[in-house]
């Protein structure tokens, strides 16, 4: 046991020095709840208070690449300061998304209801501010948060994959986009999609090995759709339960037939 807990030790000793899962969580919850008041009230007096906020929320950004050993080598007060600046766009493509979600979905009564209470939306929303940090080269964070969003929401979406306009993710439980993965505008993905890769050698980690999906696609529940040379033309439709590892047209309709059986159970008089 004493060479076990020598290990053990050793390991603890070695982890890169970073702040909790749960602080880098909080701030991008916070950074939401600034940018949607729809989800947590704020008390701001005036105009300089949501200033004084912002800037608040990027020096808490500031601090945590600070104390994370692995941006050590990161030009932290660049990242910081270029994430302000970018949140704005940012934010308005979110909107686009919250849109999106409330002109597909006939239950979304009002878009306040789907910016506070639709998972997706949340997924969507976290991943925007992940993907802006992992295009800045950060390491770590912009997983720790798409991997908090997974666990809330059962939407697995890799800070990597680039995502256009007007998102709509209807339930979503069970979303899987990979981190290679190009989605255009006006895209709407159903709960159990799988947007991944087939099986490669670890080599090819800088490949394209996750599908591109093209403007107004609509792809339903179920559907497997794999591979990095797999492009799904736009205006087209996939079936539900649809496995896909090939390319497919603009308006093209795909669907799974299933082979169904109807027995009549009623009983025997």
């Amino acid at each position: 046991m004493e060479e076990f807990y020598r290990h053990i030790y050793q390991k603890q000793m070695e982890v890169q020095d970073m702040p909790s899962n749960a602080r880098i969580a909080d701030w991008a919850m916070h950074v939401l709840h600034l940018l949607f008041p729809e989800r947590q009230s704020s008390h701001f007096q005036d105009v300089q208070d949501v200033r004084k906020a912002f800037e608040e929320a990027e020096e808490e950004l500031l601090e945590l690449l600070m104390k994370t050993k692995a941006c050590s080598h990161c030009d932290n007060k660049r990242i910081a300061r270029r994430f302000l600046e970018e949140l704005p766009a940012i934010y308005e493509v979110m909107l686009t998304d919250a849109q999106a979600i409330m002109d597909g979905d006939p239950a979304a009564r009002s878009l306040r209801e789907v910016i506070r209470t639709y998972p997706g939306f949340t997924a969507i929303c976290v991943y925007r501010l992940a993907h802006q940090l992992w295009r800045s080269d950060v390491p770590l964070i912009p997983r720790i948060l798409t991997e908090h969003a997974h666990s809330k929401t059962g939407i697995d979406i890799h800070p990597g994959a680039r995502i256009g306009r007007y998102l709509y993710i209807d339930h979503g439980t069970g979303l899987v986009i990979g981190e290679t993965c190009v989605i255009g505008d006006h895209v709407k993905l159903y709960q159990g999609v799988t947007l991944g890769a087939l099986s490669v050698e670890k080599n090819m980690i800088d490949t394209q090995r996750h599908p591109i999906i093209e403007d107004h696609v609509i792809i339903y529940a179920g559907a497997t759709i794999l591979g990095g040379q797999t492009v799904i033309g736009h205006h087209s439709v996939i079936g539900g339960n649809v496995w896909l590892t090939s390319s497919v047209a603009p308006y093209t309709t795909v669907y799974h037939q299933p082979n169904s059986k109807f027995i009549d159970s009623k009983p025997i008089v």
